[in-house]
């Protein structure tokens, strides 16, 4: 699950909002791009991964899910190796915090994009539906505390559990989606860009990987909306990477070519292990 959200998000980052004329010519996954005006190298992933990886470190420490601890979280990953990749001021705001309390006290989560559900799929893991949207809503409030805002990171989780836990065939991810998580068409492809609001994110990478069963396929669809193409690509990728459906067939030059320094793709592997250690022992 790690290791490929981390490949849609390295991959997509090439391409956000991008125009077509690039996505046309080099959405071919032989390679990482780089993007036009972003300062992210090729093979590198944004704050999609690193956030995610605060979830997945969080869960498989078993320490309490409190705003506090994961709020330690998200001031950890970001200062042991800082990045580009967050929106501009919320990388301003992480420069200046020292630990989760000074990061709870100034905070203002108010916001409806996508940073809750970009990082929310390692909460897939979780054995209940419940358990999964408890833990979901306290991680999302902390940043997106508006409902938009905790739905999309909700449905994000949901995703990669109704996988993980074989809640049925690819095709009734909509409808199981529609059950828990209603308002947003799920079952409605999404077509066209993709921009800031989570749940487009969410519903594009729905449409995705129903009507795919590759993940080579999946990738090169997430980036052909236009858009958040890279959190499309990082949900989508998360979720398929738990389908038995989807054929895992991403080329080697992206598995490879992904980054591989303290928290590169060798740190990726080595903690998907630990967190899909939950799953298995709940099923």
């Amino acid at each position: 699950m790690l290791l490929e959200l981390a490949v849609g998000d390295a991959y997509g980052a090439g391409f956000e909002y991008a125009g077509r004329d690039l996505i046309e010519a080099r959405n071919d996954l032989s390679w990482y791009v780089k993007h036009p005006r972003h300062e992210t190298p090729p093979g590198f992933y944004t704050d999609d991964t690193q956030m995610s990886l605060a979830i997945a470190e969080a869960l498989v420490s078993g320490e309490p899910w409190t705003p506090q601890r994961l709020a330690d979280r998200f001031v950890e990953v970001f200062r042991r190796d800082p990045r580009t990749g967050y929106a501009s001021r919320f990388y301003d705001f992480l420069r200046r915090m020292e630990n989760g309390a000074q990061f709870l006290a100034e905070i203002v989560p108010r916001s409806d994009k996508s940073g809750a559900a970009m990082r929310a799929a390692p909460l897939g893991v979780l054995a209940s539906v419940s358990e999964v949207r408890h833990k979901c809503r306290i991680q999302a409030a902390i940043t997106h505390d508006t409902p938009d805002g905790i739905n999309a990171a909700v449905a994000a989780a949901l995703m990669t559990h109704y996988f993980l836990y074989d809640c049925g065939p690819k095709r009734g991810l909509p409808d199981f989606l529609e059950t828990h998580v209603p308002g947003y068409g799920w079952s409605e492809p999404w077509q066209g860009k993709v921009k800031s609001k989570g749940w487009m994110s969410v519903r594009a990478a729905v449409t995705a990987v129903t009507a795919h069963d590759r993940m080579s396929d999946l990738l090169r669809a997430c980036i052909a909306f236009t858009g958040d193409v890279d959190t499309v690509a990082t949900i989508a990728l998360a979720a398929g990477s738990c389908s038995p459906e989807i054929e895992p067939d991403l080329p080697p030059s992206l598995i490879d070519g992904l980054e591989n320094g303290a928290f590169g793709r060798d740190y990726l592997i080595a903690l998907d292990e630990e967190l899909l250690e939950i799953a298995t022992k709940c099923t």
